[in-house]
């Protein structure tokens, strides 16, 4: 998928960037958590499935049925406090020490909306070119689990805070290519749940055990959420993947959330069904959940795709039941969790403890003009330059890069070069150091000063990639010399020759990217010291 920083790089392009224009600080990784669900809408079919890009045994069975997919991804916002009290929206703290009586629903306590969901929002309504509703309420959605202090969830139901969007998707290449457009239902605030603690030692949570309460943790109980809801418009795996990573851009680009799927910030559940080709009605829909990166999604998707083709041929059709699955990583495969609740399970009812949130258009129009340039926007700019569609796909995939080259290129320099720095040396470098691009110590400014000297051809690009951090390359000298004792004691006998030895060796560590005069500075330096 086009969800990592290298998804276009290849091994055999990796060179090394001089390490003199890097340095190395704390690392630091993003945060994201989703889920997704299906629109209720009927859509027509389309008269054939699109080609599947990952097995043949799927494209036989897309010859005869058309997979129906839509995602709900819950997206975890980057707020300082939770949605409806001041406990601290914080992940890692130790269990059960960021709760308090509103979060835990205890009698007396009463929830206040925190404005800066409201924000967050608004934002993402815009980004997903939603029409916003002006007047939108909460309510109850009641339902029993042991991480539910509750008993209920604060949520938005019939009026939600966004309606009526889409999003533009481009494919990569490697899948076939093409742009897609997909629905989206609704964009609706609401508060997650806790989180219960697994046992190893059987297949059931001891947070069900009431002797053990610290095996539920209650942290994430309240911290506000945003659901995406799409409409049922993806057809294969790689469609809800690419779909997904984008929800995954987007809520980056715009700050509300870190994104990272590891940590439950993003979340995103798939509905799926599948119809024999030309048939309108929709068929039994199955939820699949435990998805937690978008190549695990594609692969669950294709999973469910072939279960159920399997079952309409084998005249089994009344065998695929309206439930919840989980995707099972080790299996390779998807197993049934639970029976999947109804609405009339959930029993809506509008939350009497909190008043309806009035937007005015003066803040809807001042949250839209502060939006940044979005991914769909940024790519097709980069194109506009005349950059190739895997360009644009991996400048425009992380923020950080993309703003990175914008300044690149701010500065004059050759727009193919700075991409191509970007996407091999750089990308290389942070690959293989498990880096960011803002541990890149090579300011916008200086690379595109280098990429000019090297079209001048003031100096050649193999000396552009040479190492000439001195720290670096004394690290080497040192580690020369010390395996070298018996060649430093000849050369501090007389032989003064043997420089050349320690020279090569040096140049043989560094794979002959050490730049000379600098490495033969240090050396005699070194060579010479007194002991």
């Amino acid at each position: 998928m086009s969800t990592t920083l290298f998804r276009t790089i290849q091994p055999n392009h990796f060179t090394l960037l001089t390490t003199a224009l890097l340095r190395t600080r704390t690392k630091t990784s993003r945060h994201i958590s989703v889920r997704c669900q299906t629109s209720t809408t009927t859509q027509q079919p389309r008269t054939s499935a699109p080609k599947n890009h990952g097995s043949n045994k799927l494209d036989e069975i897309l010859k005869d049925y058309e997979a129906v997919i839509g995602i709900e991804t819950h997206v975890q916002l980057s707020t300082s406090t939770k949605a409806f009290c001041s406990c601290p929206n914080s992940y890692g703290s130790h269990p059960n020490t960021s709760i308090c009586p509103v979060c835990m629903g205890l009698p007396g306590a009463l929830p206040v909306l925190s404005s800066k969901v409201v924000d967050f929002g608004v934002r993402l309504g815009l980004a997903l070119n939603c029409s916003l509703s002006l007047k939108s309420k909460f309510d109850r959605k009641q339902y029993f689990y042991p991480d539910l202090p509750k008993g209920y969830q604060i949520s938005q139901f019939d009026v939600p805070i966004a309606s009526g969007g889409y999003v533009d998707v481009d494919i990569p290449l490697e899948f076939g290519g093409g742009h897609r457009r997909f629905g989206i239902t609704r964009v609706h605030m609401e508060e997650d749940a806790g989180k219960l603690l697994h046992s190893d030692a059987g297949d059931y949570s001891q947070a069900m055990i009431v002797s053990k309460l610290d095996l539920v943790d209650l942290n994430r109980a309240g911290v506000p959420l945003l659901e995406i809801v799409s409409e049922p418009d993806m057809r294969s795996g790689v469609e809800a993947a690419e779909y997904g990573s984008e929800m995954q851009r987007i809520v980056r680009y715009l700050g509300v959330s870190n994104g990272n799927m590891q940590e439950g910030s993003l979340r995103c559940d798939v509905n799926i069904s599948i119809r024999p080709i030309g048939q309108a009605e929709f068929g039994t829909k199955v939820e699949i959940k435990n998805l937690n990166a978008f190549s695990a999604m594609s692969r669950a998707i294709d999973y469910e795709i072939t279960r159920q083709a399997l079952l309409y041929n084998q005249g089994q059709a009344d065998k695929i039941v309206t439930e919840t699955r989980l995707w099972d990583e080790g299996a390779q495969k998807t197993v049934t969790m639970r029976k999947k609740e109804g609405l009339a399970d959930y029993r809506y009812f509008p939350e009497p403890d909190l008043p309806e949130v009035i937007l005015t258009q003066e803040y809807v129009d001042s949250i839209r003009a502060s939006l940044p340039e979005l991914p769909e926007a940024k790519r097709r700019r980069y194109e506009a330059m005349g950059l190739g569609i895997q360009d644009v796909l991996f400048l425009a995939n992380d923020v950080s890069v993309a703003e990175y080259f914008d300044e690149v290129i701010g500065k004059g320099a050759d727009v193919k070069s700075a991409a191509n720095w970007l996407m091999s040396d750089i990308a290389a470098y942070l690959k293989n150091e498990e880096l960011s691009i803002s541990d890149v110590k090579l300011t916008p400014h200086e690379l595109a000063e280098l990429i000019a000297a090297i079209k001048d051809e003031t100096i050649s690009g193999k000396i552009g990639k040479q190492i000439t951090d001195p720290v670096e390359i004394e690290k080497m000298i040192m580690k020369v010399i010390s395996e070298s004792p018996k060649q430093l004691e000849q050369y501090r006998s007389g032989k003064t020759k043997l420089q050349g030895f320690f020279a090569g060796q040096v140049m043989k560590m560094s794979k002959g990217k050490a730049n000379p005069a600098l490495l033969n500075k240090i050396l005699l330096e070194k060579l010479n010291a007194k002991e």
